[in-house]
């Protein structure tokens, strides 16, 4: 997970049916037939292969396609979700979803759960692992009275948030890193799951297309008149998951407040533009690692063997390591 700067990170309020606006439509035409990266386009299910040892500094999760090849889960997964099919047989959209656009999101940190897992965007193929600071693993603090983090936290794949933008709205730049999501769905997902999702809003927020409340969540009203306190609770996290650690409350661009899903479809349109930007080596990276196995233009594109290559050199997944008494401690921590 990212610590959001002045501003809210410029995640997502997603859930699952909707219409789209005419920018929905045109960020769509971008992401499925951008004139110079072309994409590896076949929807596929994603699997995780685990590496290094549990609660370890070495673990990591690497990420596959159905065929068994290694992908990057920041660059060659699509932005945009293609509807789940099965036996090559496209899936059916309901009538009243003829507009529908799904985005996917990375799950990177399961619902009520403590470790702060993120995408290694310095590493190769960047696979998921546990921060570190100063030497140990990163936990998120018990902030009452919430468990942990409380939906299901992850990232938007062929986003980048560059540092050297300034926001024209925050005035604020770039986190270096995609855009953050968090799912509200009921379903506790796992690190590395790849969900679709539809855009809500802006502070940061998602849900599972399956979740049953899926069809009736199509905005920030939405959520507020079905959900109360859901978006007051997402706030008061996000001010205060760091006063544990000894740091000050986190400030807000908005004033805390939510930004409907077309401002936030127009976030995520800039974004995925400075991510090809990124991939075309035609902005300076910033350290990050833009290996990837589907971006045809791409000069960093390798071969499906280099990237098995990356993966195969990473420790062997082994018995999980003792969790710190630190970690122990937050994660058995109910108030």
């Amino acid at each position: 997970m990212r610590p959001p700067p002045l501003r809210p990170p410029l995640g997502c309020l997603l859930t699952g049916f909707g219409s789209l606006s005419a920018s929905r439509n045109k960020l769509v035409a971008q992401a499925a037939a951008a004139p110079h990266l072309c994409y590896l386009r076949k929807n596929m299910h994603y699997q995780t292969e685990h590496r290094g040892r549990p609660h370890s500094p070495d673990f990591r999760i690497y990420f596959k396609t159905s065929q068994g090849k290694y992908v990057s889960p920041f660059h060659d997964i699509p932005l945009v979700a293609e509807p789940e099919q099965g036996n090559d047989v496209p899936a059916k959209k309901p009538k009243n979803d003829e507009n529908e656009v799904l985005f996917n999101m990375v799950v990177e940190v399961p619902r009520w759960s403590n470790a702060k897992m993120e995408i290694a965007t310095k590493e190769p193929l960047n696979p998921i692992k546990q921060d570190v600071k100063k030497g140990k693993l990163r936990y998120v603090a018990n902030i009452f009275p919430h468990k942990g983090y409380i939906w299901n936290y992850g990232a938007l794949p062929q986003t980048w948030e560059d540092p050297n933008h300034t926001d024209a709205e925050t005035k604020c730049c770039g986190d270096n890193d995609p855009i953050d999501v968090c799912d509200i769905g009921t379903q506790v997902c796992f690190p590395g799951q790849v969900i679709q999702v539809k855009v809500l809003g802006i502070l940061v927020i998602a849900i599972n297309v399956k979740d049953p409340d899926a069809k009736n969540l199509n905005s920030i009203e939405d959520v507020r008149n079905s959900r109360p306190g859901h978006l007051e609770a997402t706030v008061d996290w996000f001010r205060k998951y760091k006063v544990p650690d000894g740091k000050p409350v986190n400030q807000f661009g908005f004033n805390g407040r939510f930004k409907d899903k077309d401002f936030a479809v127009d976030i995520i349109k800039s974004t995925h533009e400075h991510w090809r930007a990124l991939l075309q080596k035609q902005t300076n990276s910033e350290g990050i690692e833009c290996k990837n196995i589907s971006c045809c233009e791409s000069p960093l594109k390798c071969s499906a063997d280099e990237a098995s290559d990356v993966v195969q050199s990473a420790p062997a997944f082994g018995s999980p390591h003792p969790v710190s008494p630190e970690g122990k401690s937050i994660m058995t921590d109910s108030h």
